[in-house]
């Protein structure tokens, strides 16, 4: 999955710190539409493209490639479209994971650090607190009927930050438990080989280099493409959807940092800004700044959304030696200035 949004962004930092980087990458069209490689890949870079969910893929490059450190990117994302296309979500994320491990097995090459970039989805809704008692409780996914009625939040609740010492994971997508099981058979599979797993849970990452034609890629870029056309940007729900937006720029500083870092293997490690941002808040910010008429609220909704996913990166910033730099306002001017020069 190297040749992704994420993986350009990082290939120059790997290309920087090591002597060869390979990257294996099928180019999907859904994110490639060319499929030609992409600019934002380091020149430096090897890329092999093929299917991780194929044997042959991993036989043949492992012919050659004895790799200390494997950053493993690889994924079909998309959390409303994993609900209708969970066999190709299971095949590219859980059995593009097995092969490339019973890969190594076959070759009996260990890499000495695997780095796993995870998902917040992994969480689910996460944990709540109730108004009045103080206690924590996991209200699991809203329903369907619940959404129909408008009812966006749990009663008598608040949510909780993600955090993985203290909130235990329960997808509410076929995507999150995809990536809850990738992370389950590289900690199982390391113990056993003897060698090292960092996981990073990522938030919701935006920034230039994203694909502008895969309708999954986020809502950042969404919006700003919507009020470039001056039209009024719709919110669902009530417009109160919480979520951490975090900038490409430092997600890809913290990937880095884990290829070199011996972290707990027992955790996994949250990457946001650990601030929250409304829905609301965010098409604000993206309609003055194209002068667009104000979003409106318009009360639909998407099956299988989390109301609230917002990082708690306390331990991640003093484990990993790390912090998020970019601020939501100085992100979103960014990318608009990238979608600007890219479609006028």
């Amino acid at each position: 999955g190297g040749a992704g949004f994420i993986g350009c962004a990082l290939s120059t930092k790997l290309a920087n710190r090591f002597d060869r980087v390979v990257v294996i990458d099928s180019l999907h069209p859904q994110i490639h539409a060319e499929r030609k490689r992409p600019a934002d890949l380091d020149p430096r870079v090897e890329l092999v493209v093929a299917d991780v969910t194929e044997a042959s893929t991993w036989a043949q490059a492992l012919e050659t490639i004895r790799p200390e450190v494997v950053v493993h990117l690889a994924a079909e994302t998309g959390t409303g479209q994993s609900l209708t296309e969970a066999s190709r979500h299971a095949m590219a994320n859980v059995l593009g994971t097995t092969r490339m491990l019973d890969a190594f097995a076959t070759a009996s090459h260990v890499p000495e650090r695997f780095v796993l970039a995870s998902s917040r989805a992994v969480y689910g809704e996460g944990a709540w607190r109730s108004r009045n008692a103080g206690e924590i409780t996991y209200p699991g996914q809203r329903s369907k009927q619940q959404l129909e009625r408008a009812e966006w939040d749990f009663p008598g609740l608040e949510p909780l930050p993600m955090d993985a010492e203290k909130t235990i994971p329960n997808p509410t997508s076929i995507y999150g438990a995809t990536k809850l099981t990738q992370e389950q058979i590289l900690r199982a599979w390391a113990l056993s080989f003897g060698t090292a797993v960092n996981v990073l849970r990522l938030q919701n990452v935006y920034g230039p280099g994203q694909s502008l034609t895969n309708s999954y890629t986020g809502i950042v870029s969404l919006f700003i493409r919507m009020a470039k056309e001056g039209k009024s940007i719709p919110i669902y729900e009530d417009g109160d959807i919480g979520r951490d937006f975090v900038f490409i720029d430092d997600v890809a500083s913290a990937l880095d940092k884990a290829t070199a870092t011996h972290l707990s293997q027992s955790l996994a490690y949250d990457v946001g800004t650990g601030s929250k941002t409304t829905v609301l808040d965010l098409a604000r910010i993206v309609a003055r700044r194209y002068g667009a008429p104000e979003p409106h609220v318009n009360g639909m909704f998407r099956n299988g959304d989390v109301r609230c996913a917002v990082a708690n990166i306390d331990r991640t910033v003093r484990e990993l030696e790390w912090r998020p730099l970019k601020s939501v306002d100085e992100g979103i001017g960014q990318l608009s200035e990238w979608i600007d020069s890219q479609i006028g």
